[in-house]
Protein backbone atom coordinates (compact mmCIF):
# COMPACT_ATOMS: atom_id res chain seq x y z
CA UNK A 1 0.00 0.00 0.00
CA UNK A 2 2.73 2.50 0.91
CA UNK A 3 4.63 1.82 -2.32
CA UNK A 4 1.46 2.50 -4.27
CA UNK A 5 0.91 5.81 -2.50
CA UNK A 6 4.45 6.88 -3.38
CA UNK A 7 3.49 6.55 -7.07
CA UNK A 8 0.69 9.10 -6.68
CA UNK A 9 2.52 11.76 -8.70
CA UNK A 10 2.84 9.36 -11.65
CA UNK A 11 -0.86 8.50 -11.96
CA UNK A 12 -4.18 10.27 -12.27
CA UNK A 13 -6.31 10.36 -9.13
CA UNK A 14 -8.80 7.87 -10.59
CA UNK A 15 -6.02 5.47 -11.57
CA UNK A 16 -4.48 5.65 -8.11
CA UNK A 17 -7.80 5.04 -6.38
CA UNK A 18 -8.68 2.09 -8.60
CA UNK A 19 -5.29 0.50 -7.93
CA UNK A 20 -5.71 0.99 -4.19
CA UNK A 21 -9.19 -0.54 -4.31
CA UNK A 22 -8.00 -3.47 -6.41
CA UNK A 23 -5.33 -4.24 -3.80
CA UNK A 24 -7.80 -5.40 -1.13
CA UNK A 25 -7.13 -9.11 -1.73
CA UNK A 26 -3.68 -8.56 -0.24
CA UNK A 27 -5.29 -8.28 3.19
CA UNK A 28 -7.84 -11.03 2.80
CA UNK A 29 -10.95 -9.48 1.24
CA UNK A 30 -12.59 -11.18 -1.73
CA UNK A 31 -13.00 -9.24 -4.96
CA UNK A 32 -16.50 -7.78 -5.14
CA UNK A 33 -17.27 -9.65 -8.37
CA UNK A 34 -16.40 -12.91 -6.58
CA UNK A 35 -18.84 -12.03 -3.81
CA UNK A 36 -21.55 -11.39 -6.41
CA UNK A 37 -20.75 -14.75 -8.02
CA UNK A 38 -21.23 -16.53 -4.70
CA UNK A 39 -24.84 -15.34 -4.69
CA UNK A 40 -25.42 -15.90 -8.44
CA UNK A 41 -25.61 -12.17 -9.19
CA UNK A 42 -22.58 -11.82 -11.47
CA UNK A 43 -22.56 -10.35 -14.02
CA UNK A 44 -24.77 -7.61 -12.61
CA UNK A 45 -27.42 -6.54 -15.15
CA UNK A 46 -29.95 -3.69 -15.32
CA UNK A 47 -33.59 -4.23 -14.41
CA UNK A 48 -34.94 -1.21 -16.24
CA UNK A 49 -33.77 2.35 -16.82
CA UNK A 50 -36.18 4.82 -15.29
CA UNK A 51 -33.80 7.43 -13.82
CA UNK A 52 -31.38 9.70 -15.68
CA UNK A 53 -28.99 11.27 -13.18
CA UNK A 54 -27.18 14.28 -14.60
CA UNK A 55 -24.11 15.89 -13.04
CA UNK A 56 -24.25 19.43 -14.44
CA UNK A 57 -20.87 20.44 -13.00
CA UNK A 58 -18.36 20.02 -10.20
CA UNK A 59 -18.35 23.65 -9.07
CA UNK A 60 -19.68 24.09 -5.53
CA UNK A 61 -19.77 26.78 -2.86
CA UNK A 62 -18.76 24.16 -0.24
CA UNK A 63 -15.83 21.79 0.24
CA UNK A 64 -17.27 18.85 2.20
CA UNK A 65 -14.85 16.35 3.69
CA UNK A 66 -16.79 13.29 2.52
CA UNK A 67 -17.53 14.54 -1.04
CA UNK A 68 -16.99 11.77 -3.59
CA UNK A 69 -17.20 14.32 -6.42
CA UNK A 70 -14.28 16.34 -5.02
CA UNK A 71 -16.41 19.41 -5.70
CA UNK A 72 -15.51 22.94 -4.68
CA UNK A 73 -15.31 26.60 -5.73
CA UNK A 74 -12.17 25.96 -7.78
CA UNK A 75 -13.68 23.29 -10.04
CA UNK A 76 -14.34 24.52 -13.58
CA UNK A 77 -16.08 21.46 -15.09
CA UNK A 78 -19.52 22.67 -16.22
CA UNK A 79 -22.06 20.95 -18.49
CA UNK A 80 -22.82 22.95 -21.64
CA UNK A 81 -26.28 23.70 -23.00
CA UNK A 82 -25.51 21.45 -25.99
CA UNK A 83 -24.99 18.47 -23.69
CA UNK A 84 -28.16 19.39 -21.82
CA UNK A 85 -30.00 19.37 -25.16
CA UNK A 86 -28.85 15.78 -25.69
CA UNK A 87 -30.27 14.91 -22.24
CA UNK A 88 -33.57 16.53 -23.19
CA UNK A 89 -33.64 14.56 -26.45
CA UNK A 90 -33.21 11.33 -24.48
CA UNK A 91 -36.18 12.24 -22.29
CA UNK A 92 -38.29 13.07 -25.36
CA UNK A 93 -37.47 9.78 -27.06
CA UNK A 94 -37.81 7.41 -24.07
CA UNK A 95 -40.21 6.68 -21.24
CA UNK A 96 -37.65 7.63 -18.56
CA UNK A 97 -39.75 9.39 -15.93
CA UNK A 98 -37.23 10.82 -13.46
CA UNK A 99 -34.30 13.15 -13.97
CA UNK A 100 -32.00 13.59 -10.98
CA UNK A 101 -29.90 16.76 -11.23
CA UNK A 102 -26.73 16.88 -9.18
CA UNK A 103 -23.31 18.51 -8.98
CA UNK A 104 -21.30 20.17 -7.23
CA UNK A 105 -24.01 22.65 -6.53
CA UNK A 106 -26.13 22.21 -9.68
CA UNK A 107 -27.57 25.71 -9.30
CA UNK A 108 -24.13 27.17 -10.12
CA UNK A 109 -24.42 25.97 -13.72
CA UNK A 110 -25.47 29.10 -15.69
CA UNK A 111 -28.00 27.03 -17.67
CA UNK A 112 -29.52 25.32 -14.63
CA UNK A 113 -32.86 27.17 -14.65
CA UNK A 114 -33.31 26.83 -18.39
CA UNK A 115 -32.61 23.10 -18.13
CA UNK A 116 -35.17 22.64 -15.35
CA UNK A 117 -37.79 24.63 -17.26
CA UNK A 118 -37.31 22.49 -20.36
CA UNK A 119 -37.60 19.26 -18.36
CA UNK A 120 -40.69 20.61 -16.62
CA UNK A 121 -42.37 21.07 -20.00
CA UNK A 122 -41.87 17.33 -20.59
CA UNK A 123 -43.80 16.60 -17.37
CA UNK A 124 -41.13 14.41 -15.79
CA UNK A 125 -40.27 14.13 -12.13
CA UNK A 126 -37.35 16.42 -11.30
CA UNK A 127 -35.01 15.85 -8.38
CA UNK A 128 -32.47 18.54 -7.48
CA UNK A 129 -29.72 17.71 -5.01
CA UNK A 130 -29.40 21.06 -3.28
CA UNK A 131 -26.76 21.67 -0.61
CA UNK A 132 -29.09 24.25 1.07
CA UNK A 133 -26.40 26.88 1.68
CA UNK A 134 -26.52 27.86 -2.00
CA UNK A 135 -29.92 29.46 -1.29
CA UNK A 136 -28.12 32.01 0.90
CA UNK A 137 -24.83 32.29 -0.98
CA UNK A 138 -25.81 35.23 -3.18
CA UNK A 139 -28.97 37.36 -3.63
CA UNK A 140 -29.47 35.93 -7.13
CA UNK A 141 -30.19 32.53 -5.55
CA UNK A 142 -32.64 33.78 -2.91
CA UNK A 143 -35.64 33.08 -5.16
CA UNK A 144 -34.65 29.46 -5.77
CA UNK A 145 -37.24 28.10 -3.29
CA UNK A 146 -40.02 29.73 -5.33
CA UNK A 147 -38.43 28.41 -8.53
CA UNK A 148 -38.37 24.91 -7.05
CA UNK A 149 -42.01 25.26 -5.99
CA UNK A 150 -43.14 26.48 -9.41
CA UNK A 151 -41.72 23.37 -11.05
CA UNK A 152 -42.69 20.99 -8.18
CA UNK A 153 -39.08 19.92 -7.78
CA UNK A 154 -38.24 17.19 -5.29
CA UNK A 155 -35.51 18.85 -3.22
CA UNK A 156 -32.98 16.41 -1.74
CA UNK A 157 -30.46 17.95 0.64
CA UNK A 158 -27.57 16.68 2.73
CA UNK A 159 -27.72 17.28 6.46
CA UNK A 160 -25.14 15.11 8.25
CA UNK A 161 -26.66 15.64 11.68
CA UNK A 162 -29.26 17.55 13.69
CA UNK A 163 -26.49 19.27 15.68
CA UNK A 164 -24.21 22.03 14.49
CA UNK A 165 -20.96 20.53 15.78
CA UNK A 166 -21.26 17.33 13.73
CA UNK A 167 -22.64 18.99 10.61
CA UNK A 168 -19.99 21.71 10.56
CA UNK A 169 -17.22 19.17 11.18
CA UNK A 170 -18.16 17.43 7.93
CA UNK A 171 -19.31 20.34 5.78
CA UNK A 172 -17.58 23.47 7.08
CA UNK A 173 -18.00 26.15 9.75
CA UNK A 174 -21.43 27.78 9.80
CA UNK A 175 -23.02 25.30 7.39
CA UNK A 176 -25.51 23.97 9.95
CA UNK A 177 -26.90 27.41 10.78
CA UNK A 178 -27.26 28.28 7.09
CA UNK A 179 -28.83 24.89 6.35
CA UNK A 180 -31.43 25.44 9.07
CA UNK A 181 -32.26 28.86 7.65
CA UNK A 182 -32.61 27.39 4.15
CA UNK A 183 -34.85 24.57 5.41
CA UNK A 184 -37.10 27.16 7.07
CA UNK A 185 -37.31 29.04 3.76
CA UNK A 186 -38.46 25.83 2.07
CA UNK A 187 -40.92 24.99 4.86
CA UNK A 188 -42.39 28.49 4.68
CA UNK A 189 -43.48 28.00 1.06
CA UNK A 190 -44.91 24.53 1.61
CA UNK A 191 -42.01 22.10 1.31
CA UNK A 192 -42.33 19.25 3.77
CA UNK A 193 -46.08 20.00 4.13
CA UNK A 194 -47.65 20.12 0.66
CA UNK A 195 -47.75 16.58 -0.85
CA UNK A 196 -46.55 18.01 -4.18
CA UNK A 197 -43.50 19.67 -2.58
CA UNK A 198 -41.21 16.89 -1.43
CA UNK A 199 -38.30 17.76 0.86
CA UNK A 200 -35.90 14.91 1.66
CA UNK A 201 -32.69 14.92 3.68
CA UNK A 202 -29.57 12.80 3.25
CA UNK A 203 -27.50 11.43 6.11
CA UNK A 204 -23.87 10.33 5.71
CA UNK A 205 -21.90 9.02 8.70
CA UNK A 206 -19.18 11.40 9.84
CA UNK A 207 -16.49 8.71 10.00
CA UNK A 208 -15.46 5.23 8.89
CA UNK A 209 -18.66 3.54 10.04
CA UNK A 210 -21.86 2.27 8.42
CA UNK A 211 -25.02 4.37 8.82
CA UNK A 212 -27.56 3.27 11.40
CA UNK A 213 -31.08 2.06 10.68
CA UNK A 214 -32.71 4.47 8.23
CA UNK A 215 -36.18 4.49 9.79
CA UNK A 216 -34.85 5.01 13.31
CA UNK A 217 -32.59 7.85 12.18
CA UNK A 218 -35.45 9.46 10.26
CA UNK A 219 -37.67 9.43 13.37
CA UNK A 220 -34.86 10.93 15.47
CA UNK A 221 -34.07 13.63 12.89
CA UNK A 222 -37.74 14.58 12.62
CA UNK A 223 -38.14 14.77 16.38
CA UNK A 224 -34.99 16.80 17.00
CA UNK A 225 -35.38 19.21 14.06
CA UNK A 226 -39.03 19.86 14.94
CA UNK A 227 -38.32 20.41 18.63
CA UNK A 228 -35.23 22.59 18.19
CA UNK A 229 -36.00 24.45 14.95
CA UNK A 230 -39.67 23.77 14.03
CA UNK A 231 -38.54 22.14 10.77
CA UNK A 232 -40.46 19.45 8.87
CA UNK A 233 -39.30 17.21 6.03
CA UNK A 234 -40.55 14.07 4.27
CA UNK A 235 -37.87 11.37 4.19
CA UNK A 236 -34.36 10.78 5.47
CA UNK A 237 -32.06 8.79 3.18
CA UNK A 238 -29.04 7.07 4.72
CA UNK A 239 -26.09 6.76 2.34
CA UNK A 240 -22.92 4.84 3.10
CA UNK A 241 -19.67 6.71 2.52
CA UNK A 242 -17.97 4.93 -0.37
CA UNK A 243 -14.16 4.70 -0.57
CA UNK A 244 -13.95 7.20 -3.43
CA UNK A 245 -12.22 10.58 -3.80
CA UNK A 246 -11.97 12.63 -0.57
CA UNK A 247 -13.36 9.90 1.65
CA UNK A 248 -10.80 7.41 0.33
CA UNK A 249 -8.09 9.99 1.00
CA UNK A 250 -9.39 10.30 4.57
CA UNK A 251 -9.41 6.53 5.06
CA UNK A 252 -5.80 6.21 3.92
CA UNK A 253 -4.44 9.20 5.83
CA UNK A 254 -6.25 8.17 9.02
CA UNK A 255 -5.15 4.54 8.70
CA UNK A 256 -8.75 3.30 8.51
CA UNK A 257 -8.80 1.96 4.94
CA UNK A 258 -8.23 -1.74 5.66
CA UNK A 259 -10.58 -1.81 8.65
CA UNK A 260 -13.34 0.02 6.77
CA UNK A 261 -13.09 -2.20 3.70
CA UNK A 262 -13.27 -5.26 5.96
CA UNK A 263 -16.35 -3.81 7.63
CA UNK A 264 -18.06 -3.22 4.26
CA UNK A 265 -17.15 -6.67 2.95
CA UNK A 266 -18.25 -8.45 6.10
CA UNK A 267 -21.60 -6.66 5.94
CA UNK A 268 -22.24 -7.68 2.30
CA UNK A 269 -25.96 -8.31 1.83
CA UNK A 270 -27.11 -10.08 -1.37
CA UNK A 271 -30.60 -8.60 -0.89
CA UNK A 272 -29.07 -5.12 -0.94
CA UNK A 273 -27.28 -5.99 -4.18
CA UNK A 274 -30.63 -6.70 -5.82
CA UNK A 275 -31.67 -3.07 -5.36
CA UNK A 276 -28.50 -1.11 -6.13
CA UNK A 277 -29.11 2.11 -8.05
CA UNK A 278 -26.97 1.15 -11.06
CA UNK A 279 -29.65 -1.36 -12.05
CA UNK A 280 -32.30 1.27 -12.90
CA UNK A 281 -30.26 4.43 -13.47
CA UNK A 282 -27.82 5.94 -15.97
CA UNK A 283 -25.38 8.57 -14.71
CA UNK A 284 -24.40 11.39 -17.08
CA UNK A 285 -21.13 13.21 -16.48
CA UNK A 286 -20.72 16.95 -16.98
CA UNK A 287 -19.10 16.24 -20.37
CA UNK A 288 -21.89 13.90 -21.49
CA UNK A 289 -20.14 10.57 -20.94
CA UNK A 290 -22.26 7.80 -19.44
CA UNK A 291 -21.66 5.72 -16.31
CA UNK A 292 -23.46 3.06 -14.28
CA UNK A 293 -23.51 5.37 -11.23
CA UNK A 294 -21.92 8.61 -10.04
CA UNK A 295 -19.29 6.68 -8.06
CA UNK A 296 -18.13 4.96 -11.25
CA UNK A 297 -18.19 8.40 -12.82
CA UNK A 298 -15.67 9.71 -10.30
CA UNK A 299 -13.46 6.68 -10.96
CA UNK A 300 -13.79 7.28 -14.72
CA UNK A 301 -15.34 3.84 -15.31
CA UNK A 302 -17.45 4.56 -18.38
CA UNK A 303 -20.36 2.33 -19.39
CA UNK A 304 -19.55 -1.02 -20.95
CA UNK A 305 -20.92 -0.11 -24.41
CA UNK A 306 -19.31 0.91 -27.68
CA UNK A 307 -20.04 4.66 -27.49
CA UNK A 308 -20.85 5.65 -23.90
CA UNK A 309 -22.04 9.20 -24.54
CA UNK A 310 -25.39 10.93 -24.15
CA UNK A 311 -25.30 11.96 -27.83
CA UNK A 312 -25.49 8.28 -28.85
CA UNK A 313 -27.89 7.13 -26.14
CA UNK A 314 -29.41 3.77 -27.08
CA UNK A 315 -31.93 2.55 -24.52
CA UNK A 316 -32.04 -1.01 -25.84
CA UNK A 317 -28.25 -1.35 -25.78
CA UNK A 318 -27.96 0.19 -22.31
CA UNK A 319 -30.72 -2.02 -20.93
CA UNK A 320 -28.80 -5.18 -21.85
CA UNK A 321 -25.30 -4.07 -20.83
CA UNK A 322 -23.14 -5.61 -18.14
CA UNK A 323 -22.74 -3.23 -15.19
CA UNK A 324 -19.13 -2.45 -14.30
CA UNK A 325 -18.32 -3.33 -10.70
CA UNK A 326 -15.24 -2.86 -8.56
CA UNK A 327 -14.42 -3.14 -4.88
CA UNK A 328 -15.93 0.24 -3.99
CA UNK A 329 -19.29 -1.41 -4.75
CA UNK A 330 -19.11 -3.07 -1.33
CA UNK A 331 -20.32 0.29 -0.01
CA UNK A 332 -23.67 0.03 -1.81
CA UNK A 333 -24.29 -3.57 -0.74
CA UNK A 334 -23.32 -3.47 2.94
CA UNK A 335 -25.99 -3.85 5.60
CA UNK A 336 -29.27 -2.33 4.45
CA UNK A 337 -27.67 -1.17 1.21
CA UNK A 338 -27.10 2.32 -0.08
CA UNK A 339 -28.31 4.30 -3.07
CA UNK A 340 -29.18 7.87 -4.00
CA UNK A 341 -32.59 7.07 -2.56
CA UNK A 342 -31.20 5.69 0.67
CA UNK A 343 -31.29 2.10 1.95
CA UNK A 344 -32.17 -0.55 -0.64
CA UNK A 345 -33.72 -3.11 1.75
Amino acid sequence: MQSLLKQHHKLSDADVQLQILSDIQSFGISEFRDKLSETAQFPLKPTQIDILQVNVGKMCNQVCKHCHVDAGPDRKEIMTSDTMEHCLNVLKSTAIQTIDITGGAPELNPNFRWFVEEISRLERKIIVRCNLTILLANPKYHDLPEFYKRHKINVVSSLPHFTSIRTDAQRGDGVFEKSIEALKMLNNIGYGHDPELQLDLVFNPSGAILPGDQLSLEMEFKRRLKKSHDIDFNNLFTITNLPVSRFLDYLIVSGNFEEYMNELANAYNPMAALGVMCRNMISVGWDGYLYDCDFNQMLELKLNVERPHISTFNLQELSSREIIVNNHCYGCTAGSGSSCGGATV
